[in-house]
């Protein structure tokens, strides 16, 4: 059933003194899809920019964002209304080849989806591998689905999740070495892990529902980790069933509560917003970033 959506996205940078700014790229534009649709957008700027909207390789919308003359402010205020019909992963079927692992994609399949297979963060010890091992039954075949739950809940289970505003992404093996992190941080370190396993994948950004903080919502609960910022988690490509949700901050497969925005073979190349100032040395002052996502009725 498609649900409706309104999506609030506010992120304001501060400065000391006043600055100049260079360009901005700033992907926050939900992605449209047989599942997501975007029906109304706005974009506001302060101080006033030049704004132009490209795709980048990945086929995700980005806004160029060149902002004029000088401030001690930055504020980019994104609104987004989306229909949504929710993806329930556990329930997809999956080709009989890929059942079970290991499996092999089809070759004109494996051809596209060579960035996404090859593991893109060293691991020269086997630390990762054997991490991503232990997730294997040795007793029994393993389901290509179950093992990525495994996995999946794993990470939920046993890290302690660290929010962090500053860009950047843990390498998984600090994230194995600190056993926690950001979302960020969680999703490479299970894509890395898959793709050890021969399974793609690509780390996707995002904005999440929680139930809990939506006045509109009609479920109650305890609230999920990560609302109220941009989301991140991962995408699976099985064959039979395409590319599967999985998001280890909280647990979840499928896309019920997750609204994708970019996707790309590592997180560096979905960056939410990225740009350059110009300034006292020690002007930048901090960051603040809030996102509201409400459930339309009716």
């Amino acid at each position: 059933m498609a649900t409706q959506y309104d999506i609030h996205h506010t992120t304001t940078y501060r400065y000391r003194s006043p600055v100049r700014f260079g360009l901005h790229r700033v992907m926050f534009r939900p992605r449209d899809s047989h599942d997501l649709r975007v029906l109304a957008t706005d974009l506001q700027v302060s101080p006033t920019a030049a704004v132009r909207m490209i795709q980048d390789p990945h086929s995700n919308s980005v806004a160029l964002v060149q902002p004029h003359g000088e401030a001690t402010e930055l504020a980019i205020v994104c609104a987004f209304t989306v229909e949504h019909v929710p993806s329930p992963g556990d329930l997809l079927t999956l080709d009989p080849t890929a059942e079970f692992l290991p499996f092999a994609y089809a070759l004109q399949e494996r051809t596209d989806l060579e960035h996404y297979l090859r593991p893109h963060h060293d691991d020269p010890d086997g630390l990762l591998i054997h991490w991503a091992h232990q997730f294997l039954l040795h007793d029994a075949p393993n389901s290509t689905r179950d093992t990525l739950k495994r996995m999946n809940a794993h990470i939920r289970e046993h890290f302690t999740y660290q929010s962090r505003d500053e860009e950047g992404t843990q390498t998984p093996l600090q994230t194995l070495a600190a056993q926690g992190g950001s979302c960020r941080d969680y999703a490479l370190l299970m894509m890395e892990a898959a793709r050890r396993l021969g399974i793609a994948t690509r780390f996707v950004s995002g904005y999440l529902y929680d139930p809990a903080l939506d006045a509109a919502g009609q479920q109650a609960g305890d609230s999920m980790v990560g609302a109220g910022a941009t989301h991140a988690w991962l995408q699976a490509y099985l064959p039979g069933a395409g590319w599967v949700a999985f998001d280890p901050t909280n647990d979840l497969m499928g896309s019920g509560h997750l609204l994708r925005v970019g996707v790309a073979r590592d997180p560096a190349l979905a960056t939410p917003i990225s740009g350059s100032w110009y300034g006292e040395k020690d002007a930048y002052a901090g960051m603040d970033v809030a996102v509201k996502v409400t459930r339309r009725q009716g």
